[in-house]
């Protein structure tokens, strides 16, 4: 008797591919937590303070900056209410060649601006922002996520002193992260 179309190798393709979903997706949620106890954001956030252009001062290495220096997110308001996501990367070096992700935002309701959701890809808004703390004058910001496994730091100066480098390392220590673990990033 002959097979199906799909048949033995078709059947066989789908569980290949049901497993490859199933692996990536253990994937994005695996890897080490910097902070077990994640907490919620400090402040409020008013949005159009918040919104410009952000240089990444360091971050918890994550598989979509690997190699990324001269970080840059750059965030504007959109006419529909969402927020414009524009994030850069330097591949290799402050001055390699940039490699670009455009994404949208909203905001989450009752967060006091704080958080967020994000989508790079379609209708989907599954990456968790969150604000957890930022200078009152919203010249740095500490950004992670409920699970643990990502932090930034942001600042709106290319090269901060080295007093203002320290002070918030140890801003995301008292906040009960790993700083070990946090990666600078070169501009």
């Amino acid at each position: 008797m002959k097979a199906g179309i799909l048949g033995t190798y078709g059947s066989w393709a789908i569980l290949a591919a049901a497993v490859a979903v199933l692996a990536g997706c253990a994937a994005l949620a695996g890897g080490p937590k910097g902070n077990a106890k994640v907490p919620e954001p400090a402040k409020e956030v008013e949005l159009d303070r918040y919104l410009g252009r952000w240089f990444e001062l360091a971050r918890y290495e994550n598989r979509f900056e690997r190699g990324c220096e001269g970080v840059t997110a750059d965030y504007s308001l959109r006419a529909d209410g969402l927020i414009e996501v524009r994030n850069t990367c330097r591949q290799g070096a402050p001055d390699g060649p940039a490699r670009e992700s455009l994404g949208r935002a909203k905001r989450v309701p009752d967060s006091r601006g704080a958080k967020l959701k994000v989508s790079f890809w379609g209708p989907f808004y599954v990456g968790n922002y969150w604000v957890l703390d930022h200078a009152d004058d919203y010249t740095w910001s500490i950004v992670g996520e409920p699970s643990g496994r990502f932090l930034w730091i942001l600042t709106r100066e290319a090269r901060p002193s080295a007093q203002l480098r320290r002070m918030l390392f140890e801003r995301a220590a008292a906040l009960g992260y790993d700083t070990s673990r946090l990666r600078p990033t070169a501009q």
